[in-house]
Order: structure tokens, then C-alpha cells, then sequence
């Protein structure tokens, strides 16, 4: 806690605004960067931009059984991840909803799942009770030296930016390379760019700061999120948990489900959803002019204003004064609300208007 309260402070006097908690700016060392006075806009994220990431926690699993505990307990295959790969997977109810979403990736000796900082503690001891006699061991991995501090970078030049420091960087999506200034992971790609986390110590964090920010504009966890709403990556939180089955939030599309796999908590209704019946639910990528969208509010059709439509998965400031946002919908109000501007609004059918935008995937269960 030591090390992110010294980051913080240093964010802060580089210009870093924290996030406002109970209405106002709080100041303390320990509060989550928000931004660096202003939230970037889209723009800004396409040309290139580097963000402190400061939300999310990381579990670390070490021991002979690691995988194969894992692997009994996440929608995606763990025995068999290598340590150049990065994956999504899932952490399910016995009902198949998800408590939580992690990024997955491993090196000779701990497999590392990065989730929301919030949620952490309840996840990792979730976990624990299920570890029994296996031989695996989880930990807050997040105070490892190396792990002390996640960089967020993507746009057009957030490659060249990185080239600096790293003489290769991941060639692919959801690839990774080590390096002795810390782990790079390339995620999910948006904007047309490549995005990447940089996992490094603290030292090394407030020695390239200085440097990236000279030529990419800073963000917080608010232009990260934005970046992940755009990306199309879905994050469950607390304020979502237990709400969807994977598909819901397009898991499956994005490789976070192995279907071939053994069984797991949820499994047997994770493929039914898969197998038995048409999808009849989404997420896409929505735009709100209200900056009062959060997580879990609820989305309503104007042609059926009595009953909720869908969820917001996640949201974030598009820097011009609204929302930008991932929203779970029933497919027959996504078509409507893609085909009729208006027809679709948050907080109720007399909210603000949802507009929505285009995904940066194909929605196979959706002809529009």
C-alpha cells in the first residue's frame, strides 16, 4: 500500500486528479487516479495516449496444482497456457453467472489474474476455500516488485513510444513478452492501434513517466476503461456481479470460454447457453450524453417502458461531457435502438437518449 500511496503522489504532482469520492475531489495518497484534469477523448486515445492504472488488483498462484486448480475453476483452458499468452476467462456461480472476469497470464513459476482492485480480497478468498488439498498457493501479487505498477498505453503511437525500452514488443493481441523492466502484455486492440499494459516496480514506473508523457497524452483509469469500452472488453464489478451468463457479455467472441474443456462452476449452463436455443442477449458499444451513467443502471425501450431492456456493463467520460459505455441488451432492442435514434434511453424510457455505435467485432447473433 506503501508503493501505490508513493505513486500516487507522484501522479498528483505531475498533475494527476484523484477520484472524487462522496461528491468531492478526495486528496489522500491512497485514491485512484481519475484523470489529469480533463478525461481524454476518443481522439486523443486514437493518436496515443499512456494511463495510470490504478483500479485494478492482481491474484498471483503458485504451486505444482496451480493450473490444474485453476482449471477447475474458470471458463477458459488454464493447463495449457503458455507463458507468451494472455487470455480472458471467467469465474462462475453454480448458475453460471459471473462473480468475476479476469486477464490471465502466467511465467515459470505463478499464473496471474488481474481483476478489479474492489473486488479482489472476496474473489481471492472465494478461491481459497475451494484450493482444499491441492498444491497452489494465491497471494496479492500486486505488492510483487515487479507488479507494483500497470502502465496502460495504446494509439498510433504508443508502439514507437515503447520501442525505447522494449527491443521487441508482443506481436499479436493477447501476447506477451518479459523483459528485465517488467512484463509487457498486448490486450485486446482499439481504435484501429495496438493497446498494451506494461506491469514494472515503482522505480522504474516514475523514470519512464516523464518521458512517455512527452509525447502521449495522460490519462488515468478513466482513459483506460474508455480504451477497454472501445475494444469491446467487458469488465465485471461489483456493481454487475451475478448479473450475466458469458455470453451475455460476448465472452465467447472474445476467447474468454474454452468449450472443450472439463468441467468447471456454471459449466453445464454455459454451454446449454451455447447450444440449446438462439442467444437471445448482447453487449455493444453505446455513447450517453449524461455523465451520471454508471455500471448496472439500467437501459429502457421506449416501445416497452415498463420493464428494463439491458444493463450497463461498464461506462466511462468520453472527455466531451457524456458516457461512453458497454451495455447488455436483449438483441431485439439492440436492432431497434440501432435502427431509431431514440428508442432506447438510460434510467427510464424518459432518460437520456442512447446512441449507439459501431462494435469492433461482429456480433454473430445479431443481423444488423
Amino acid at each position: 500500500m506503501e508503493i501505490m500511496n508513493n505513486w500516487n503522489q507522484f501522479l498528483t504532482a505531475q498533475g494527476a486528479r484523484p477520484v472524487a469520492i462522496d461528491g468531492a475531489p478526495d486528496s489522500t495518497a491512497n485514491s485512484p487516479i481519475a484523470d489529469f484534469g480533463r478525461s481524454l477523448t476518443v481522439p486523443q486515445l486514437q493518436e496515443g495516449f499512456v494511463a495510470a492504472i490504478t483500479d485494478q488488483g492482481l491474484i498471483g498462484l503458485n504451486g505444482d496444482d496451480a493450473a490444474s486448480f485453476l482449471h477447475g475453476q474458470l471458463t477458459n483452458d488454464v493447463e495449457h497456457l503458455s507463458q507468451e499468452q494472455v487470455r480472458l476467462a471467467g469465474y462462475c456461480t453454480p448458475k453460471g453467472r459471473l462473480l468475476a472476469s479476469f486477464l490471465m497470464w502466467r511465467n515459470a513459476t505463478t499464473i496471474y489474474l488481474q481483476l478489479p482492485r474492489a473486488i479482489q480480497p472476496a474473489i481471492q478468498k472465494r478461491l481459497q476455500m475451494f484450493v482444499l488439498r491441492a498444491k497452489a498457493k494465491l497471494h496479492d501479487a500486486s505488492a510483487d516488485e515487479s507488479n507494483q505498477i500497470l502502465l496502460g498505453l495504446g494509439g498510433k503511437q504508443a508502439s514507437a513510444a515503447l520501442s525505447a525500452w522494449f527491443p521487441a514488443l508482443p506481436a499479436a493481441p493477447f501476447s506477451k513478452v518479459d523483459h528485465a523492466l517488467g512484463t509487457l502484455l498486448r490486450v485486446a486492440d482499439a481504435f484501429g492501434s495496438a493497446r498494451y499494459q506494461w506491469l514494472t516496480s515503482a522505480a522504474t514506473a516514475q523514470n519512464v513517466w516523464p518521458q512517455l508523457a512527452e509525447t502521449l497524452a495522460k490519462g488515468g483509469n478513466n482513459a483506460w476503461q474508455l480504451s477497454d469500452i472501445h475494444a469491446g472488453i467487458p469488465q465485471i464489478t461489483a456493481a454487475t456481479q451475478e448479473q450475466f451468463v458469458p455470453q451475455m457479455v460476448n465472452f465467447e467472441l472474445l476467447g474468454g470460454v474454452n468449450f472443450k474443456k472439463g468441467c468447471y462452476p456454471g459449466q453445464e449452463i454455459v454451454a446449454r447457453s451455447q447450444y440449446l436455443g438462439k442467444l437471445k442477449r448482447r453487449t455493444t458499444l453505446v455513447s450517453i450524453a449524461d455523465p451520471s451513467v454508471v455500471a448496472g443502471g439500467e437501459l429502457f425501450a421506449v416501445s416497452d417502458p415498463e420493464q428494463p431492456c439491458g444493463m450497463v456493463v461498464n461506462a466511462a467520460p468520453n472527455g466531451v461531457g457524456g458516457i461512453d459505455a458497454l451495455v447488455e441488451m436483449k438483441l431485439g432492442a439492440i436492432e431497434e435502438g440501432s435502427s431509431a435514434a431514440g428508442a432506447v434511453r438510460y434510467g427510464s424510457a424518459q432518460g437520456a437518449a442512447v446512441q449507439f455505435l459501431p462494435m469492433p467485432y461482429v456480433l454473430d447473433a445479431l443481423d444488423l
